[in-house]
């Protein structure tokens, strides 16, 4: 079975360029110069209902991976509530404190969205135990995607610690690479079996470019190598 490409797109005609391209699925954001924030309301719902691919949506208001405040975990839990009536395939979101999963306030925004799966996003490449954490992940229950680039050091090192993390998340949990721009990796990890899924943002934009758009021929040109 072929590996799962997702891509990273902020408006309706990037997303159905990056269906065009083949991409499995979509992650929306807005300012993703930014890392990524909440899309509008509207603008999900006009993404969801133009592609035929699952849509996730990103639950994140500020920079950082931490909480800031009690007003910032309020704002967080009212955007899950307005995504969760959305007919998307889930939410996008990750907090951690002192270098571990903050699982209460994972839970709480989780809470307003109770049927939504949830990939934990690159808040997972800072905690301390990566072990542990997929241990906490799996938990809270909803999250069945931990995006990450194998943390630091050089492929060698990364590949080993993916490999690790792949066998410890699954079955309730799979391992989502941030492949960034390296065609090698993904080809080498997507001979794993069973093979990892890949989210891509920049290796889908013209010139590689956060402030370009998603291309069509970039999608398919990642997608090539993991058919």
């Amino acid at each position: 079975m072929p590996g799962i490409l997702e891509v990273i797109v902020t408006s309706v005609d990037e997303a159905r360029e990056a269906e065009a391209g083949g991409a499995d699925r979509l992650e929306l954001v807005r300012a993703l110069e930014r890392g990524g924030f909440t899309p509008e309301l509207g603008l999900a719902r006009e993404v969801i209902e133009a592609v035929s691919i699952p849509v996730r949506v990103m639950i994140r208001e500020s920079d950082g991976m931490k909480i800031g405040d009690r007003r910032e975990i309020e704002t967080l839990r009212e955007r899950a509530r307005e995504a969760a009536v959305l007919p998307a395939d889930g939410l996008v979101l990750g907090f951690i404190r002192d270098r571990k999963i903050d699982k209460c306030a994972a839970l709480r925004v989780l809470q307003e969205a109770p049927k939504a799966r949830a990939t934990f996003h690159r808040a997972f490449d800072e905690v301390a135990d990566p072990l542990r954490a997929i241990d906490d992940l799996k938990e809270i229950g909803q999250i069945d995607l931990i995006l990450t680039n194998g943390g630091e050091g050089n492929w060698a090192v990364r590949k080993r610690r993916l490999l690790e993390w792949q066998h410890a998340a699954l079955p309730e949990i799979a391992i989502l690479v941030a492949a960034g721009l390296c065609p090698a990796i993904i080809d080498e990890l997507n001979q794993q079996d069973p093979p990892f899924q890949f989210h891509v943002g920049r290796a889908a934009r013209l010139g590689h470019q956060v402030s370009n758009p998603v291309d069509r021929r970039q999608v398919a040109a990642v997608k090539d190598i993991i058919r």
